[in-house]
């Protein structure tokens, strides 16, 4: 995602200000996430200290099994407070009421109690050692006074959290606004827009006849740049979990772009490929890619290319150049193109 928003850059930088500045960590967010430590206080109030909460018997679930399993919890805390950080393999197990399910985390305890409390803010991820989150206690994976500051309320905890979505949709409904940065949880929103209304913060606006949209007041400068022409567009390949296409219904509203990520769809019924990548060109997402890198060979294989119906033919060399951007950040020796490339960008890609 962020090579997707910044193309290029030093993931040494990343790792210092996730492990040693911690001014980054690792949070459930609108999805898992790297996020600001100096959000902490709109997590804690609007996650960390209400969860489980939500749908009834799912919040009930897990209540009644972790008091089942407080020894577990209790011995997971332990571990980590005396020996952390830890990998999951290095902390206790099994539990006396084994976690159950009918997909892969059946059985698995120990990661379920670990996430769990990752979600209540009892443990966070402390460091990696490859893909393996390594389990800590928060005083050592935040900095010095965060958790020493009173507790924020959740009325001004969602009120900054509006403020934050807005400013990360540019333009928003109620809707859009709740399934965006700490997605689902606002309660008493409507209230709180009013009042960020009242104090001048946000903005009604109009669109396709809609009145029910909002912009944030400090955005209102950069519309109008945006209308005089003062913008630079971009083409890039956008991560399958980047902010801009996270809203599948949003995305096809305002772009006309039907995404799906299909991971998780079997093989022969993948429409488009595994980890597709849709192509933003200026103001809009006129393809998709489905890149891989093969570690073995050191070669970027793009494994299908995909155009709209409506795709310009200048996006081609763009798409070329970005694409090879990848590369170079992968670090990549060779791109490959399939030969099924789509007539309009056919040859610019099969050159590049």
């Amino acid at each position: 995602m962020l090579w997707s928003r910044l193309g290029p850059y030093d993931l040494a930088v990343l790792e210092n200000l996730l492990w040693r500045e911690r001014r980054l960590f690792e949070y459930w967010a609108h999805a898992a996430s790297i996020v600001p430590t100096s959000d902490y206080e709109i997590h804690e109030a609007t996650l960390m200290r209400r969860w489980p909460s939500g749908d009834v018997n799912w919040g009930t679930r897990i209540r009644d099994w972790m008091r089942a399993n407080d020894r577990l919890r209790r011995s997971i805390l332990r571990e980590l407070r005396t020996r952390g950080p830890l990998p999951t393999r290095e902390l206790p197990g099994p539990a006396k009421v084994p976690w159950g399910s009918t997909g892969w985390t059946d059985g698995q305890s120990t990661t379920r109690m670990l996430e769990f409390l990752w979600a209540q803010g009892r443990v966070l991820v402390g460091g990696r050692k490859g893909s393996a989150r390594l389990w800590d206690i928060p005083e050592r994976c935040l900095p010095p006074g965060v958790l020493g500051q009173p507790r924020l309320r959740v009325r001004d905890a969602v009120r900054a959290a509006a403020e934050r979505s807005l400013r990360g949709l540019g333009i928003a409904r109620v809707r859009d606004i709740r399934e965006h940065f700490v997605r689902g949880r606002y309660p008493g929103l409507p209230a709180v827009l009013a009042g960020l209304q009242r104090a001048g913060r946000i903005v009604p606006a109009t669109v396709d006849a809609e009145s029910d949209w909002w912009i944030h007041a400090d955005d209102l400068p950069l519309l109008e740049r945006l209308e005089a022409g003062e913008w630079e567009p971009r083409t890039t390949l956008l991560s399958p979990f980047d902010n801009l296409i996270a809203d599948r219904a949003r995305t096809e509203r305002f772009f006309g772009f039907r995404f799906r990520l299909e991971i998780y769809v079997p093989k022969a019924d993948r429409e488009h490929g595994y980890f597709v990548m849709p192509v933003v060109h200026g103001d809009r997402l006129v393809g998709r890619l489905d890149p891989a890198f093969d570690r073995k060979t050191r070669r970027l294989v793009v494994h299908a290319v995909h155009a709209e119906p409506d795709a310009p033919t200048d996006a081609g060399p763009a798409l070329a150049e970005a694409v090879g951007e990848l590369a170079r950040f992968l670090d990549a020796d060779d791109v490959v193109f399939p030969r099924d490339v789509p007539a309009v960008w056919r040859r610019t890609l099969r050159t590049a």
